[in-house]
């Protein structure tokens, strides 16, 4: 069945992976990708996606109401999966107000673009973070769908609103929506400013490793493939209204993750560097899918001594792509081989 999927946050990381996921798994679906690229927007990591005839790709911003309509009225899409947003807890702390504006207020104008046209599903992509966090002592306990809101940083409080919202949206206007909440994605095409492709690109320049508090903060990690497959699953049979949590069941503390990168790499640890801890940082973060096991028969695949691996090695084929975003140069891609276009 031909379909029209439009993917915000397309050229992110999370993002491009289900952009090329969708285009390996529904060759016959038209995938309408729209991103405004900013910092983390990385054009270049669609290029084998563009050269793709079923793609299409807009540079616009979810804020932008017109634009966004304009998409809409011109791509008719039937499905339409929001990863756009601004994700970097320490990028919250510092500015909230962007947080605010992508987060909730551009999830809105989605929304409103999808009640105005019509669409089969919404799906917004959501994370762990809106629950809080659990006690390190207490291993015994994991977030489930209806444990309560519970926010620590502005990021988490803005994807918190977001969630909110579709939930109103699909309760008063009945837009048909799905929600889903992830643990730490990991893998190909992550922005180096994230603990492990940080640690990855810093252990291969022998540059310092830093490493909030004693790094005993423990999350669970997913393969990004795996979340991606969670996605497919839950917009094709996905009970509407409905929120899925997808969890990797791989704890792991950030210290022994950035031990395990040097000891991959051959690197000493005494790149490692402890640095101020983080203002509000979260202990632990631990899902419980059963319920998208139970209704969807989803399980993550990837163990995480394996994903790692395939990781670091993605890292080590591709040193162009992060050194070239590490240069800056990155941010000139889209006007050099899209601007005349």
């Amino acid at each position: 069945m031909n379909k029209t999927l439009l993917i915000t946050g397309g050229a992110g990381f999370i993002g491009s992976n289900f952009v090329y996921h969708m285009l390996r798994e529904h060759p016959d679906y038209k995938i309408v990708c729209v991103d405004c690229l900013t910092y983390a927007g990385n054009m270049s990591t669609l290029a084998g996606a563009m050269q793709n005839d079923h793609f299409v790709f807009y540079k616009t911003n979810i804020c932008d109401r017109a634009g966004i309509y304009r998409i809409f009225e011109t791509e008719k899409p039937d499905t339409v999966v929001n990863f756009a947003a601004e994700s970097h807890v320490d990028r919250s702390i510092e500015s909230p107000e962007i947080f605010l504006q992508t987060n909730i207020l551009g999830t809105q104008v989605m929304m409103d673009a999808c009640r105005k046209y019509g669409i089969g599903r919404y799906h917004q992509v959501s994370t762990d973070e809106v629950y809080g966090d659990l006690p390190l002592d207490r291993p015994d306990l994991f977030f489930t769908e209806e444990t309560p809101i519970h926010t620590s940083s502005p990021y988490s409080a803005s994807k918190a609103s977001a969630d909110l919202l579709v939930q109103a949206y699909h309760r008063t206007f009945g837009l048909p929506a799905t929600i889903s909440r992830c643990s730490n994605n990991y893998g190909p095409y992550h922005f180096p400013e994230k603990l492990i492709p940080l640690m990855i690109a810093n252990c291969l320049q022998d540059k310092p490793l830093p490493v909030y508090g004693e790094g005993l903060n423990v999350r669970d990690w997913l393969y990004v493939e795996d979340h991606c497959r969670a996605i497919d699953l839950i917009i094709h049979r996905g009970r509407v209204g409905e929120v899925y949590n997808v969890g990797g069941h791989n704890e792991m503390k950030n210290i022994d993750i950035v031990k395990l990168i040097c000891d991959y790499l051959g690197k000493p640890y005494s790149l490692i560097t402890h640095v101020a801890d983080r203002k509000g940082h979260d202990m632990r973060y631990a899902i419980d899918p059963t319920k998208i096991h139970r209704e969807l028969g989803w399980l993550p695949e990837t163990k995480f001594a394996d994903g790692i691996k395939k990781t670091i090695d993605w890292y080590l084929e591709n040193r162009d792509w992060w050194q070239t975003i590490l240069s800056g140069e990155y941010r000139n891609y889209y006007e050099r081989m899209y601007g005349n276009r």
